[in-house]
């Protein structure tokens, strides 16, 4: 594991451990003799939490300031593995994470989280208030841990004359990089209501190219059956 900041290393490391508890990200810990101290400045005592108490550093590079972006545990209570001589990090603080050479977006991954792409030949049909946006019968459909199935449609499938290219960008650790497009019907346009993995990473390689309706803002009809929005964050 390595953690960037600008063109530093901060932490480089074939040691480092991966804290998982549950309902919380998992955290990357390295041990101090894998961490570039130097650069790594005082900032006094965090909030005490299940751990512990924490230290915290401030990460400075020249003029480049990270504030409390590195912690450490001198103890941790009973029941809790040991954190001593290790330090972590805020994901955000640094500029890039990489697991061996490929580089690891949002946070780090969750060894209980699953992502499948299975191809089919349902007869899917995604619609918006009664315009038919797609259709096909060769969808692949995605099962990620704690999220509602995606639909990931061919674009030959896709009435992409309604697509709109949209500035957005977000990234997941579990695919890559993803595009978006809003919807124009009319008037109204309809702001990042698809999404695409032009590049996923190596291990989702069936949604590339694919295209992705928010199963929250749509009507997805699966089989002739009209599947319930979710309600997530995203509703």
């Amino acid at each position: 594991m390595r953690g960037k900041s600008g063109r530093a290393t901060v932490a480089d490391s074939k040691h480092a451990r991966l804290l998982f508890e549950p309902g919380r990200i998992p955290v990357y810990w390295f041990p101090k003799t894998d961490v570039r101290m130097d650069l790594l400045e005082p900032a006094g005592r965090g909030k005490r939490d299940s751990k512990g108490t924490p230290a915290l550093f401030h990460v400075v590079m020249g003029r480049k300031r990270a504030p409390d972006a590195a912690f450490t545990y001198a103890r941790t209570p009973a029941g809790v593995p040991t954190l001593k001589d290790h330090v972590a990090f805020v994901w955000e603080a640094m500029d890039a994470w990489y697991e061996e050479d490929e580089e690891i977006f949002v946070h780090a991954r969750d060894p209980y989280k699953r992502v499948d792409a299975i191809r089919s030949r349902r007869h899917v049909e995604v619609a918006l208030g009664g315009t038919v946006l797609a259709e096909t019968r060769k969808p692949v459909l995605l099962f990620e841990t704690g999220l509602p199935t995606r639909y990931y449609l061919p674009r030959a499938d896709v009435r992409t004359r309604l697509l709109v290219p949209s500035p957005t960008l977000t990234r997941c650790p579990y695919k890559g990089v993803a595009s978006y497009y809003s919807v124009r019907i009319g008037a109204a346009l309809h702001a990042d209501l698809v999404w695409t993995y032009p590049d996923p990473i190596p291990e989702c390689p069936k949604i590339k190219g694919l295209l992705c309706f928010y199963n929250e803002k749509v009507d997805i009809t699966a089989d002739g059956v009209v599947l319930k929005r979710p309600k997530t964050h995203w509703s």
